[in-house]
């Protein structure tokens, strides 16, 4: 799936409230990086982190695929800027995905929130 197909099919099966001005930035196989923008005058909170978390393993595991198990993990505070994600899959076994998402703040150095999931694919 190229960058442009991606961004598609997740545009269309995300609400725009869990958006957040998504941009595929590159998709590669299984690993896919996506940038966020904040919410216009404000900054980055837990549910809306959740949600780009949410958004950014599908990118990876499959656009429908559904979250069965989260794990996440904050490892320091967001700043008021764009999120990368970069997320991948770990192992697949039939209808079952285990995969993983990093968050980092404006750039790749340090990652602020670590999440891995067990997703169901249709």
């Amino acid at each position: 799936m190229t960058e442009e197909e991606l961004q598609t099919a997740l545009e269309s099966a995300t609400p725009e409230r869990e958006r957040y001005e998504l941009f595929v930035e590159e998709c590669q196989d299984q690993d896919v990086r996506v940038r966020f923008s904040p919410p216009k005058g404000e900054g980055w909170t837990m549910p809306a982190l959740l949600a780009v978390s949410h958004l950014s393993l599908r990118a990876a595991a499959g656009v429908m695929a559904e979250v069965t198990h989260l794990n996440v993990t904050r490892i320091r505070a967001a700043q008021l800027a764009d999120v990368l994600a970069l997320s991948r899959v770990i192992r697949r076994d039939r209808d079952i995905v285990h995969a993983e998402c990093w968050l980092f703040s404006h750039a790749v150095v340090e990652p602020m929130l670590h999440a891995t999931a067990t997703l169901r694919t249709a």
